[in-house]
């Protein structure tokens, strides 16, 4: 078909996604045309400059301009030590908190230096519709608009990285900025960790909230909180304490670290051959656990059930090892009151403990058939076996 002159004059239609975000351009280039002027930029060549520089680097498409994909990376590798987290996740995180950062930065009237030499956040609450976040989040991929970027805020929400509020006219988006991201303290540079039992008056508040973020990120269940799994924890003392350690910092005390290893009865040996979503208890609502814990003296007992592994990422590689090592003295303890434990069971719900798991000879059995979980085993005998400190 042959083309007339007034269809090649006509403009596309643009969508609603590039009319705002159109908008939202134009108002950051006015405020900037008033900041420069105002701080003397009047030598044309040089405001024009300045104006259109400025501008192209703060479009989302061009983040990699302020911070190095390189650096970009060395930061995503630090997060995904984090439950829940994956490669896009962290990705996104990234990028969001680069942007919103250089937003502050215009709305304050600042200028930060490019490139950037590490990440840096905005400071309070900043403004960000799903609109803009879906321009940082894809616009270097083919697919993924508003919807997927909302629901990617949402995850971040979960993760504990952002909070996000509604004003009635726009999203706001504040950052909880993750220890292991900000420059580390020489302080805790130093930090010594001693490794003792549970004591279930003064532990379980403040481990039932490290192990509350495992499992909210899972399904958004917010049933998971500090008050049920504290008593579930409780309880488990108060039925067989041996097998629950605690990794704590020796010069206040405060638990950093905790595992749960859990005999269980011969009658519930069958639950680690079905779908490991049925394993799970702590983020679950029914009251019912679906493990039965084995007491000690049940010479029946074959299986025990690696129920909980967390360590704060703050201190995770100074500390790994030594945890490793008391989990084989206490397994080796537990033998004495269950003489027939053969197998070691774990649920998996998180890549970085995978990793961890299939370093200590641990195998992949199931996986889930809905949830991103799976079942992975490894021999008793093989695990007392095996040079931590060569790991």
């Amino acid at each position: 078909m042959r083309m007339t002159r007034a269809m090649k004059l006509r403009s596309p239609r643009r969508s609603s996604k590039q009319i705002e975000v159109g908008r939202s351009r134009a108002k950051f280039l006015e405020n900037f045309v008033i900041f420069i002027y105002k701080a003397g930029a009047k030598a044309p060549a040089l405001y024009i400059n300045i104006v259109i520089n400025i501008v192209s680097a703060y479009r989302p498409e061009a983040i990699d301009q302020w911070l190095p994909p390189s650096l970009q990376q060395h930061y995503v590798t630090i997060l995904l030590r984090h439950i829940g987290m994956t490669r896009r996740r962290a990705e996104c995180f990234v990028r969001l908190s680069l942007y919103l950062f250089l937003k502050d930065c215009q709305s304050r009237k600042i200028l930060p230096k490019s490139p950037l030499t590490e990440l840096s956040f905005p400071q309070g609450w900043v403004e960000c519709s799903c609109l803009e976040a879906s321009e940082v989040f894809y616009s270097d991929k083919d697919r993924g608009g508003d919807r997927s970027a909302g629901m990617m805020l949402n995850k971040l929400v979960d993760l504990g990285l952002i909070q996000k509020q509604f004003d009635g006219n726009c999203t706001q988006i504040k950052f909880n900025l993750p220890s292991d991201l900000l420059k580390a303290d020489s302080q805790d540079a130093n930090v010594n960790f001693a490794i003792d039992a549970f004591a279930p008056r003064s532990d379980a508040i403040p481990i039932a909230n490290l192990l509350a973020s495992n499992y909210n990120w899972l399904n958004r269940n917010h049933d998971a909180v500090t008050y049920r799994i504290a008593n579930i924890l409780r309880d488990w003392a108060n039925q067989y304490a041996t097998g629950l350690r605690v990794l704590r910092r020796s010069d206040n005390q405060n638990p950093i670290g905790f595992y749960a290893f859990y005999p269980t009865k011969r009658e519930s040996e069958i639950k680690f051959f079905e779908p490991p979503s049925r394993g799970l208890h702590l983020s679950q609502v029914a009251d019912v656990d679906p493990f039965q814990i084995a007491l000690a003296g049940d010479t029946t007992c074959r299986s025990l059930f690696v129920r909980s592994w967390v360590i704060d990422s703050k201190y995770r590689q100074a500390s790994q090892t030594s945890l490793l090592i008391d989990s084989q003295k206490t397994l080796a303890q537990m033998q004495q009151d269950f003489p027939n434990l053969w197998d070691m069971y774990t649920l998996i719900i998180h890549p970085s403990y995978a990793e961890l798991c299939l370093a200590l000879g641990f195998q992949k059995t199931s996986a889930d058939p809905k949830m991103p979980l799976y079942w992975m085993y490894q021999g008793v005998d093989r695990f007392l076996q095996l040079d931590m400190k060569s790991l």
